[in-house]
């Protein structure tokens, strides 16, 4: 059975820290939750609290488990009042930072704070509270609107089974987080071994070769059009410096992915790409971004072309093989080259001739080849997992839509 409650009918808010200067920050032995805290997490597990110097005799709000603790402004209405259960007793004095504000239920308020949580970051939740922000380029709620919010809230018990079949969903989400970092650690430190030589794959054992990838390539004719040249009804694909560096793969299938359009007419001044094509992005603002590149494994019959802001180079394959290429861009000693010759200070560029003039020690081919299939094949799993943590992310919006408001009644092993 659902009951309608307002806010202040079943709790009371209180504020975050007050009369503090910078000087306070960074030391003393009381902690407090922050602003980012509140932003993104769901529930608090106070692993990432920082301290605060409260010293004895002051005012302030101490945080208790069970509060619900809300930001009181941001740039957007939408992200006004973003919820964070308190999912942890302090064992320390643990305060909430000046920006937030809490929310804390009577004892005997039929009303679970996990469920609350969860409520005010479901749709139904936000619409609630983003008509409340008051504001032009900053936007504010005030607690005394907020606390006129009133709710449809089902029992207690009900809201307690809901809280548990979200906590699984987080749950699986957290694992599949932690399982994706923790496969993305181990294919770095296999890039850095393999790609440097100092673990060779089983059977290899030639020598490496100095190679100058000036002598072994030649370079695409790029075009540069802008967003409004481009023609959506266009069969020719266009490939731009923007779409690499947001790229978390380092291939590119041209042939199945999504991608803006060329005009045929614009393009035709360009030179079309081929499988195996290496396409970098010629400039950078963080220098982690130079020298980020893209493989082509495949092109639609229309053809891709490179654009804006791009070089288009095309190695030896008797020298450099398909698939190793996308890995140069990780070589050491292909970025610390690649960085001192980078000009710039605000934009850090990139040209033809600065990635001629590199030299690599590289391993035969069939080495390359091996070294490349075996990093893909972490790659694959990384993104595997991916899907599955896309999917786990989807279902869990999907039973947030559905079970908090009221339009489905089936347990969460109904919908797996």
């Amino acid at each position: 059975m659902s009951s309608t409650v307002r806010l202040r009918e079943v709790g009371s808010t209180y504020g975050g820290l007050t009369g503090k200067t910078k000087a306070d920050f960074g030391r003393g032995d009381a902690r407090f939750v922050t602003f980012l805290e509140v932003i993104n997490s769901t529930r608090l597990s106070g692993r990432a609290l920082e301290q605060v110097q409260v010293k004895k005799g002051e005012r302030q709000n101490s945080v208790k488990r069970g509060d619900v603790l809300f930001n009181g402004s941001s740039e957007t209405p939408e992200e006004v009042a973003l919820s964070a259960v308190v999912d942890f007793d302090p064992n320390i004095s643990t305060f909430l930072n000046s920006f937030c504000f809490g929310f804390r239920l009577r004892p005997d308020a039929a009303v679970d704070s996990t469920y609350l949580a969860y409520f005010f970051r479901s749709t139904a939740g936000r619409s609630l509270v983003s008509s409340l922000a008051q504001g032009a380029t900053r936007y504010n709620i005030a607690k005394t609107k907020f606390l006129d919010v009133e709710l449809a809230l089902p029992s207690i018990e009900r809201q307690r089974e809901i809280v548990e079949w979200l906590k699984d969903a987080d749950d699986l989400i957290a694992t599949l987080e932690r399982l994706i970092a923790k496969k993305h650690a181990i294919k770095q430190g296999m890039m850095q071994q393999l790609l440097t030589g100092r673990t060779r794959l089983p059977g290899f054992t030639g020598e490496w070769a100095d190679i100058r990838l000036g002598d072994h390539v030649s370079y695409v004719k790029t075009v540069a059009l802008s967003r409004a040249q481009l023609d959506t009804k266009s069969p020719l694909k266009y490939l731009h410096y923007g779409d690499i560096h947001t790229r978390s793969s380092v291939i590119l299938d041209g042939a199945s992915e999504e991608m803006p359009r060329a005009s045929a007419k614009l393009a035709a001044r360009a030179g079309l790409l081929q499988c195996g094509d290496l396409v970098f992005a010629d400039a950078s603002e963080d220098p982690a971004g130079v020298g980020k590149s893209v493989e082509i494994v495949s092109t639609p019959n229309t053809g891709v072309v490179p654009g804006l802001h791009t070089i288009a180079a095309r190695f030896d394959k008797s020298v450099l093989a398909d698939g190793f290429k996308a890995y140069l861009q990780f070589i050491p000693s292909f970025r610390d080259q690649l960085l001192r010759l980078a000009a710039g200070t605000k934009v850090l560029a990139t040209t033809r001739s600065y990635i001629s003039s590199i030299t690599l020690i590289l391993p035969g081919v069939a080495e390359q080849k091996a070294i490349a299939e075996a990093l893909h094949d972490s790659e694959r799993e990384i993104e595997a997992l991916r899907v599955r943590l896309s999917k786990a992310q989807s279902m869990k919006t999907g039973m947030m839509q559905q079970l908090l408001t009221g339009r489905t009644r089936l347990p969460v092993e109904a919908a797996l």
